[in-house]
């Protein structure tokens, strides 16, 4: 029998002790909400705070009384037997433990019943994994940081100065419709006016975000989503230099053109070595796979992009002013006309990028669908540039330029017919952008806001100015009530967008905290 007794013994640790480690097993994998369920059975079995924190009890306990009533009756007249024993010493009060939590006791007037106040005990640490860290952690209210202006301003982006580049290029269509009415003229200077108001705008808070948030300057050059838009900044100077050279030089003396003749070679230098640059860097240092590809991929290259439409109002700005260029202008023709070039088909090969990834990938996601749109872009300027330059060949071209005679007629008729072609292609961009946001107009189908909704004013301003430039060349009043069509509907998209934008700021759905704490 005791040889039994004894196999019984050790046959019932071995269980116990397999139990232990499934018991062991099921916590290192619960699920972290299990916790919750754990730590409700741990409070209905844990002692209140008053038995824990009150005195200690009386040992031996008193006397049967009048206020202490005996449980059985008849207890309290019993004669208590002699006893021999020691007199029992007091018993300390319970002592809390590191594994209990101390709730505050449901008769405490500073407690809130709602949010109950838990305290960790001393072995807690921030980064213990206890379960009295993460009920601590579960049980927090959520507090909404305060956020304030200067918060809001760490969030500014290069994606603002999309909004420059439209407002600049509202400006740009309303000068280069037929109709030249003192109110039309009037409506373009505003936006000029508004467009210098909004880049100086953005300039100083970008500025003051560099300052106040040091190391996000050259952060922006390697984030995956703002180092495209950085040549938006670039773009948008080159805008405010066409607008200056259209409202400013016939009303300016000479000054003036002499100044947009240095800062043209200025920014010639410029966006050839921003272009090289900004795609050195995203091809060093960031990995766009091709299904998440959109036309945004050109953007680095659209600063290359004004160079002729810049080169060719600086020219008819001379001529409406009466004033006759200091440089070469066969020079800053054929140099505008390179860079130009070398914009257009970087934009080529991107676009077949795009097809590709439209072709296995389908249309992009919501947030990325006005992207589409900047496809229009490069075609559309370069279509306006080479047409007004080449439409100003004779004037251009010297007579014995290349060792040939009656050059310029013939560089005439090829950019005229290569612009063509180009103003086809945005045509077709156009339409294939505007048939990708038929799903919209469903019910139940909404996109939402960003930035990039700018997207949808600024390329869209190249296909009117080229399709200006056509009814000018062609002589077609058609093409003329076209662009004057879009131009409305371009006024109208941009007041939407600014609107939509205002708005947005206001309800604090930009330039706002995204990770909160």
């Amino acid at each position: 029998m005791p040889l039994a007794n004894f196999g019984t013994l050790v046959l019932h640790h071995l269980v116990f002790v397999a139990h232990l480690a499934y018991f062991h097993i099921a916590f290192a994998h619960m699920e972290p909400s299990a916790l919750v369920v754990l730590y409700c059975v741990s409070k209905l079995l844990a002692r209140r705070a008053d038995d824990i924190d009150g005195p200690p009890p009386e040992w031996p306990p008193p006397s049967p009384s009048e206020e202490n009533p005996p449980f059985i009756v008849g207890a309290g007249d019993a004669t208590p037997a002699p006893n021999d024993r020691p007199v029992a010493v007091t018993r300390p009060p319970l002592v809390q433990r590191p594994s209990y939590i101390a709730a505050a006791a449901p008769d405490d007037p500073r407690t809130d019943r709602r949010n109950p106040t838990r305290m960790l005990n001393n072995a807690s640490t921030p980064t213990s994994n206890s379960l009295n860290h993460v009920m601590a952690i579960a049980e927090k209210s959520p507090v909404t940081p305060k956020v304030g202006i200067r918060d809001r301003i760490a969030c500014h982006r290069w994606t603002y100065f999309t909004m420059t580049m439209s407002t600049g290029g509202v400006a740009n269509i309303l000068h280069s419709l037929k109709w030249d009415t003192p109110w039309i003229r009037g409506i373009g200077l505003f936006f000029f006016i508004l467009n210098l108001i909004l880049f100086v705008t953005n300039l100083i808070l970008l500025s003051i975000r560099f300052h106040i948030r040091p190391g996000s300057f050259t952060h922006s050059f390697t984030d995956q989503v703002e180092s495209l838009f950085i040549p938006a900044s670039v773009v948008s100077i080159a805008v405010i230099l066409i607008n200056t050279c259209q409202y400013g030089i016939p009303n300016t003396g000479i000054w003036l053109l002499r100044t947009m003749e240095l800062m043209f070679w200025i920014y010639a230098a410029l966006s050839v070595s921003v272009s090289a640059l900004l795609y050195l860097i995203l091809w060093s240092t960031l990995v766009f796979p091709v299904h998440t590809m959109t036309p945004t991929w050109v953007f680095p290259a659209y600063p290359l992009l004004l160079n002729a439409p810049f080169a060719a109002n600086l020219i008819a700005a001379a001529h409406a002013s009466g004033h006759a260029l200091s440089t070469n202008t066969t020079a800053m023709a054929l140099g505008a006309a390179a860079i130009q070039g070398t914009g257009c088909l970087i934009a080529f090969m991107i676009s077949s990028a795009f097809i590709y990834r439209l072709m296995t990938q389908k249309l992009p996601r919501d947030t990325q669908r006005p992207g589409i749109f900047m496809s229009i872009g490069p075609y559309g300027f370069t279509a306006a540039g080479i047409a007004q330059l080449g439409n100003q060949a004779e004037s251009l071209i010297p007579p014995t330029f290349l060792d040939t005679p009656q050059v310029a007629p013939i560089i005439k008729v090829v950019s005229i017919l290569v612009s063509l072609w180009l103003w086809g292609l945005a045509m077709w961009f156009f339409l294939v952008c505007v048939g990708a946001l038929w799903k919209y107009v469903r019910t139940g189908s909404s996109m939402p806001f960003q930035i990039s909704w700018w997207s949808f004013v600024f390329p869209n301003t190249a296909l009117v100015t080229a399709t200006s430039v056509m009814g000018n060349i062609f002589h077609s009043d058609g093409l003329h009530i076209f662009a004057c069509v879009m131009t409305i509907a371009i006024v109208i998209v941009w007041a939407v967008v600014f609107g939509r934008m205002v708005w947005c700021l206001k309800e604090k759905r930009l330039l706002w905290p995204k990770n909160e704490i």
